[in-house]
């Protein structure tokens, strides 16, 4: 039994010592959105209003294989609380038109926000690229470490100058014209009835 008590601690020891080397995983790899250059001396509450969705790059299957039936979209910006984006974003779908609601909620990073979603991997890291806030602004969103880039302005078209901006913004993120769509300028709902509304800040 002498002999057994130190080789019993010894095991037990080195048992210990597996566990924490099991325990101290390495850091999961930085997403895309990490490299993005956030806008300088970001302004939240000159990004509140209204916005026209002009544009979207992503790698998306379904966008790949359904682009053709993108509807018109715009966007309602508010912030309640001085921190917080309540976005409502209003298009249709089957002909009807839907009030969808969300909330960037922020993050200690000025110009970054996080937009709950449910499950594991439901939520989504939202970043304000560039914005002039009177005519343009270029939005990044990443969920499960996938990237798409949405380019909004305050009218239904912005300047060919924009266009190239937001395609650079593309380009940088390792995607192409193949993989930007750009949304119709024509049939936008202004409003939902209460019987169309999906209120996603209540998940």
């Amino acid at each position: 039994m002498a002999l057994l008590a130190p080789v019993f601690f010894l095991t037990l020891l080195l048992a210990s010592s597996s566990y924490g080397q099991r325990q101290r995983r390495p850091p999961a790899p930085e997403g895309p959105i990490e490299t993005v250059k956030i806008q300088e001396n970001f302004n939240l509450h000159q990004l509140a209003g209204k916005w026209f969705l002009v544009g979207v790059a992503s790698k998306c299957d379904y966008l790949r294989e359904f682009n053709h039936q993108l509807e018109a979209t715009s966007i309602v910006a508010a912030i309640p609380d001085g921190k917080t984006l309540a976005i409502s974003t209003f298009r249709r779908l089957d002909g009807i038109c839907w009030n969808i609601k969300q909330q960037y909620n922020p993050t200690k990073t000025t110009g970054r926000f996080l937009l709950k979603g449910r499950g594991y991997g439901g939520n989504v890291d939202v970043v304000v690229g560039e914005t002039d806030y009177n005519s343009y602004a270029i939005l990044y969103y990443q969920k499960r470490r996938k990237i798409s880039i949405k380019l909004y302005g305050r009218d239904i078209r912005v300047s060919d100058a924009v266009i190239s901006k937001f395609e650079q913004h593309v380009t940088d993120m390792n995607m192409n014209e193949d993989l930007t769509y750009y949304f119709p300028t024509y049939g936008f709902c202004d409003s939902a009835d209460e019987f169309h509304i999906l209120d996603e800040t209540k998940n």
